[in-house]
């Protein structure tokens, strides 16, 4: 496991928005009297949704809020990989998985591409709208090789398409995220080859159960 530390550069405060303090309060709603620090994790989800990372500044809010010392909320943080540590691109944070099946299938030359367009990774652009990173298993094995790029995952990816998305986002789109190679979910390439009768999925073939097998008959009234 790598060391994680917080930034060299830190914002003099922290402050909940209205809005994360209010789900923040839901979360911790959610726990028993005396299990509130249990909503630590969630908390700093909002953190990092609000601010796009997570400081040391905000690292103490949280732990004055649900009454933890400094050091147990920075444990929660700096252990989870979830956590962005310093700041992130303010368009688009790419994370490109390089897990070994995206490895075989050509994630490195995802990540040349990233280089290309963004910088070296884990810092932002000189314009500081991109950053960029190589991330462990992200779970879509087999549409790989693919990337998160903020909340959503983009999939069977090759340079070309990668620079695209880049480029949509860098002009002001919103790529749509699933497969780049025309596949529905994970299905296989070229369609799906066996149970492809739609009656097997509109209903049609279901049947209503009037009795349960070796169910024993009503007693006579």
């Amino acid at each position: 496991m790598s060391v994680r530390r917080l930034a060299k550069d830190q914002p003099a405060s922290f402050a909940f928005s209205e809005a994360t303090m209010d789900a923040a309060k839901v979360w911790i709603a959610k726990y028993p009297q005396g299990r509130q620090q249990s909503a630590v994790i969630p908390i700093l989800w909002l953190v990092q949704k609000q601010e796009g990372w997570v400081s040391e500044p905000a690292i103490r809010a949280v732990g004055e809020l649900l009454g933890m010392a400094t050091i147990r909320v920075l444990e929660v943080a700096t252990f989870y990989t979830m956590f962005q540590l310093e700041p992130v691109g303010s368009v688009a944070l790419i994370q490109v998985c390089g897990t070994t099946p995206c490895m075989l299938r050509g994630s490195k030359d995802l990540m040349a591409v990233c280089e290309a367009k963004i910088g070296p990774k884990n810092h932002r652009s000189a314009d500081g709208r991109f950053s960029w990173e190589e991330v462990e298993c992200l779970g879509a094995c087999v549409n790989a090789p693919m990337a998160q790029i903020n909340d959503y995952y983009y999939e069977d990816l090759t340079p070309e398409t990668l620079t695209q998305i880049i480029e949509e986002f860098a002009s002001g789109g919103a790529p749509k995220p699933g497969s780049y190679a025309g596949r529905h979910t994970s299905e296989p390439a070229g369609g799906a080859l066996t149970l492809t009768d739609p009656a097997l999925y509109d209903g049609s073939a279901a049947k209503p159960i009037t009795k349960l097998p070796n169910a024993p008959e009503p007693a006579a009234s």
